[in-house]
């Protein structure tokens, strides 16, 4: 059986590697061919979004806010598209907000700095649910609800970093 009949034999390659087989050289018919194996050349692209993603990775927490609110984002568009009229549920949590500041404030009347971190969340909250039914209802791109949505990510973001830092 020649050479050019025989069944080639199945070389292991690693994932993401490319294979060169150099042919036979003249000579000895006992030597195995040369099998040169070299590494794939990673893309621009490909090492750009590694390096996002590590730096997302590393972040994580510190970045909670601004996933929740792209989360945020994308189920309201969601919900817009399949069922809008959750919109009107969804607006009982912003009405809960508002409740909840209240009822905080009656129970335990607090002054000073508790106060004003209390009615920055409660109006957060507030803000954050009632953007939530509004863009559930309209669509997260109707109108400038975009814009009102950035700005509550940017002040949940900042809200986030600056208690992080002081507890």
């Amino acid at each position: 059986m020649t050479s050019r009949t025989r069944p080639r034999r199945a070389m292991k390659v690693p994932a993401g590697a490319t294979t060169v087989r150099i042919p036979r050289q003249r000579g000895r018919r006992s030597r195995q061919p040369f099998v040169v194996v070299m590494p794939e050349r990673r893309s621009f692209t490909r090492e750009a979004l590694s390096a996002v993603g590590t730096l997302l990775w590393h972040f994580r927490v510190q970045l909670a806010p601004t996933g929740f609110a792209v989360l945020a984002f994308v189920l309201a568009g969601l919900l817009h598209m399949l069922a809008s009229w959750s919109g009107f549920l969804i607006g009982t949590a912003a009405v809960a907000a508002a409740v909840w500041l209240t009822v905080v404030q009656r129970s335990r009347p607090e002054t000073g700095a508790v106060l004003a971190w209390r009615i920055g969340l409660g109006s957060l909250a507030f803000l954050a649910a009632g953007w939530m039914a509004t863009a559930t209802v309209l669509g997260p791109l109707t109108g400038p609800l975009e814009t009102v949505w950035l700005l509550i990510c940017i002040a949940a973001q900042a809200v986030w970093l600056i208690v992080r830092r002081t507890h």
